[in-house]
């Protein structure tokens, strides 16, 4: 009986985009799927001009093998093992739009119907205050737009039907800042 030969890990540029700003490294891994798979709010990064810049930084170089040695890697993986066996896991993945009605963490009356594209960024977001027809923005008004996780078995009970959305988007004022 002979063990299975281990993959041949390759080097990936990865960056976990916290809003304010990011943390950057290099990940050797059998595939970016592993990545992914091991790591929660993470995104592999393909762009060859980007991958290019980071060649001139001075990252660190993490296997996929050994997260503990960087805590924030080590803290991003434990994140994700805590919700994969939850209901819901990474039943938002791979689609083109994903559509949420999220409450607002600091107002009672407010909630967010939000679009966000398949790698989790915000798109088009309509909020929702007291009976109003709400106000829309997008993408263009967010200067900061981290994206969130789609695995997060948490988001599956935000979804909403695009239909939802698009009738209050349509119904939505535009954002009088914008005007």
């Amino acid at each position: 009986m002979t063990d299975s030969p281990t993959p041949a890990k390759s080097r990936y540029l990865v960056l976990h985009d916290y809003g304010m700003g990011g943390l950057w490294w290099w990940i050797r891994a059998s595939s970016a799927r592993q990545i992914i798979d091991t790591c929660a709010e993470v995104e592999v990064i393909t762009d060859p001009e980007a991958v290019a810049r980071a060649e001139t930084w001075s990252l660190d170089e993490v296997d996929i093998d050994a997260l503990s040695a960087d805590p924030a890697l080590s803290g991003l993986r434990d994140k994700r093992e805590a919700y994969r066996h939850e209901p819901g896991y990474g039943a938002l993945v791979g689609r083109d739009r994903v559509h949420l009605d999220m409450p607002s963490e600091d107002e009672d009356d407010t909630r967010y119907l939000v679009e966000f594209g398949p790698d989790g960024r915000w798109l088009r977001q309509v909020t929702l205050t007291g009976d109003g027809p709400g106000i829309r923005t997008d993408s263009a008004n967010w200067p900061i737009n981290p994206p969130i996780d789609l695995y997060d078995p948490r988001y599956v009970a935000m979804e909403i039907d695009v239909s939802r959305f698009e009738d209050a988007w349509s119904r939505a004022l535009p954002d009088p800042d914008d005007l």
